[in-house]
């Protein structure tokens, strides 16, 4: 879906929601930048952002044109940008894949300027409860091999709170329009789009948005 289309309608996306809520002619970092699928939905919801991405196995090629991306290990390298050059940091489906994302956190409040904000996702604790696919599309929380633990908002918000950075707010990430495809895909035979509407009606992720204090 392109996320130009979202511009006047925003709110139908939780993840849009935040991204257009981002300074005019900002800074925008990407952690966990990965094939650059949303990199480039960012782009095309707000090309007037400025993008960043870093990621351990990124593929920068795929990213939008212009943006900068750096390599490295979110649990023991330091976000190569120097301190408050961030107007917002998304870090969707990361910190679940760390053992110790204290660190993380510490440099995400490190880049952020005052007044930014980060938007967290995270698979929601319901995840573990879900029917496996294993091989076909990840539904319960374990599909996922590289997946080492849930972390609650709750744990997302006193990570953030440890590191002076105030909760905004939390809930189920969901893009509406897919959700309420469910109610069709439902009837129809195995696909991804199906399991795509399938996690949205449900609400698979959690999300969390902090703020760095001005």
């Amino acid at each position: 879906m392109n996320w130009g289309y979202l511009r006047p309608i925003p709110w139908l996306d939780t993840r849009a929601r935040f991204v257009s809520q981002a300074r005019r002619g900002g800074s925008l970092l990407d952690l966990g930048s990965s094939d650059g699928e949303t990199l480039n939905h960012i782009a095309e919801l707000r090309p007037d952002l400025a993008l960043f991405a870093a990621d351990k196995f990124g593929r920068p090629e795929l990213y939008p044109k212009g943006c900068q991306f750096q390599r490295m290990d979110f649990e023991h390298d330091p976000i190569p940008w120097i301190a408050e050059s961030m107007d917002a940091v998304t870090c969707m489906h990361v910190v679940e894949h760390l053992q110790k994302p204290d660190k993380l956190f510490a440099e995400i409040a490190r880049v952020l300027k005052p007044g930014g904000r980060a938007y967290f996702e995270t698979p929601h604790p319901k995840t573990l409860h879900l029917p496996s696919l294993r091989g076909v599309f990840t539904m319960n929380f374990h599909d996922d091999p590289t997946h080492t633990q849930i972390v609650t908002t709750e744990a997302i918000a006193g990570l953030a709170r440890a590191n002076r950075l105030e909760v905004e707010s939390s809930g189920i990430s969901r893009n509406w329009i897919f959700a309420a495809s469910h109610l069709l895909f439902r009837f129809f035979p195995p696909s991804r789009k199906k399991y795509t509407a399938q996690v949205h009606w449900i609400g698979w992720s959690a999300f969390l948005i902090a703020r760095k204090p001005a």
